[in-house]
């Protein structure tokens, strides 16, 4: 039997490393020290599952959805419910460990970037609830159709910088980011929100989001007394998906599928296909697969989704998918925003934009499995934020359109 749980960096097989100014290796090595003290310490431990039972609200819930199941062929789909954590998403597991490895760094301040605001959200709540300085740096794209979020973060007592240059959206975002904590290392730590970036933020996100796989694999053994035969996640970075699949790497008898965002189709430029139409190279200090042309530049992105919108992706996935353990497929925005309203409309449940990539990839998967096959998709957040976008795309202000209708 093969293990691939718990793999430890700097290198994923031939992905991962540290490619980052000599400014920052101090601090990327006292983050590894440290984090790997943390979390060999009782009292940290003992702290991050406090704070994740009883302020995140964890464990998250495991919950069948029959209706929407029709949609799949009739194979069981089970939801795991990172939209019930406080904050709305999977994203404050990781922010919550992040923001007490800095009070034990002795750090003052933090920094983050977001694209979809979820993880801008999170770091903001942490910051408020640990009373350190916060700062968050967002491209003005996803400032414009995620300023629900922004208010909350501004609310929250964060300073939220719009960043103009490049694609004006995540990528550029992580750049600036990264330029504040040159500048400031010494009081600042930098709280990354994606499986991403240089050595040791892959492994320590991953390490703090494992428990959406953990719990889930014991809640469906629970329910149904088996392991599900696929699990169903959503990757731009690559957070919740890697969460979700550590648990299952070693279980032989579960087919793993990663979805990423097709945008608005292969045959277009305009998409966020990482796994499926990148390439090897160094993007935000790591080498993973991500898009570029033939000179070697990065390409921009495209997703409806802004927490997709990303031209590069976790080089644990890149791993992953190099030894053939994990299936990357995609979800145009079309197939995305149908398999949104389907969900919305069967189960009550109105699914974050990037969670209902997922949602649209295990709709093809059930139909290919059959209706004896249980999958468990990681819904990572909620729709809230999404409405605006959703507003858009469906025509709901228009009294005269009909969305709905009988499904």
């Amino acid at each position: 039997m093969t293990h691939y749980r718990n793999a430890q960096g700097p290198y994923f097989g031939e992905f991962g490393g540290r490619f980052v100014p000599e400014s920052l290796i101090a601090a990327l090595d006292q983050l590894d020290t440290e984090w790997e003290a943390a979390k060999k310490d009782p009292a940290f431990v003992e702290e991050l599952d406090d704070l994740l039972r009883n302020y995140a609200g964890r464990p998250s819930l495991l919950t069948e959805a029959p209706r929407f199941s029709q949609y799949a062929g009739g194979a069981k789909i089970y939801l795991k419910r990172e939209d019930l954590n406080h904050t709305g998403s999977h994203k404050i597991n990781n922010v919550l460990g992040q923001a007490l490895l800095t009070k034990r760094l002795g750090k003052t301040r933090i920094i983050a970037e977001t694209g979809a605001g979820q993880h801008g959200v999170a770091a903001a709540t942490a910051a408020a609830m640990f009373g350190l300085d916060c700062t968050i740096y967002m491209g003005a794209v996803d400032i414009e159709r995620q300023a629900l979020n922004v208010a909350r973060m501004r609310l929250l007592g964060a300073e939220v910088v719009s960043v103009a240059s490049g694609s004006r959206t995540l990528k550029d975002a992580i750049n600036e980011a990264f330029r504040d904590w040159v500048a400031n290392v010494v009081e600042t730590n930098y709280i990354f929100g994606t499986a991403a970036g240089p050595h040791p933020f892959p492994g320590m996100v991953r390490d703090l989001q494992k428990v959406i796989g953990e719990e889930s694999r014991a809640q469906i053994l629970e329910q149904t007394g088996k392991l599900p035969d696929a699990v169903v996640a959503c990757v731009g970075g690559g957070s919740n998906a890697i969460g979700m699949f550590e648990a299952f790497l070693d279980d032989e008898s579960v087919a793993l599928y990663g979805v990423e965002a097709y945008g608005e189709g292969l045959q277009t430029d305009r998409h966020a296909a990482t796994m499926n139409r990148g390439r090897t190279g160094v993007l935000h200090g790591a080498k993973t697969k991500l898009l570029q042309d033939a000179d070697g530049q990065t390409i921009e992105s495209h997703s409806i989704s802004a927490g997709l919108d990303y031209s590069g992706v976790g080089p644990a996935h890149s791993w992953l998918q190099s030894i053939g353990r994990v299936e990357y497929r995609g979800a145009t925005d079309a197939d995305t925003m149908t398999a949104m309203r389907l969900l919305s409309q069967s189960e009550g449940i109105i699914p974050a934009i990037e969670s209902a990539h997922a949602l649209a990839g295990a709709i093809d998967l059930g139909r290919e499995l059959g209706p004896d096959a249980t999958i468990i998709v990681s819904l990572s957040g909620r729709g809230d934020k999404d409405m605006e976008t959703a507003m858009n795309y469906f025509k709901l202000g228009d009294a005269s359109r009909v969305v709905g209708g009988e499904l």
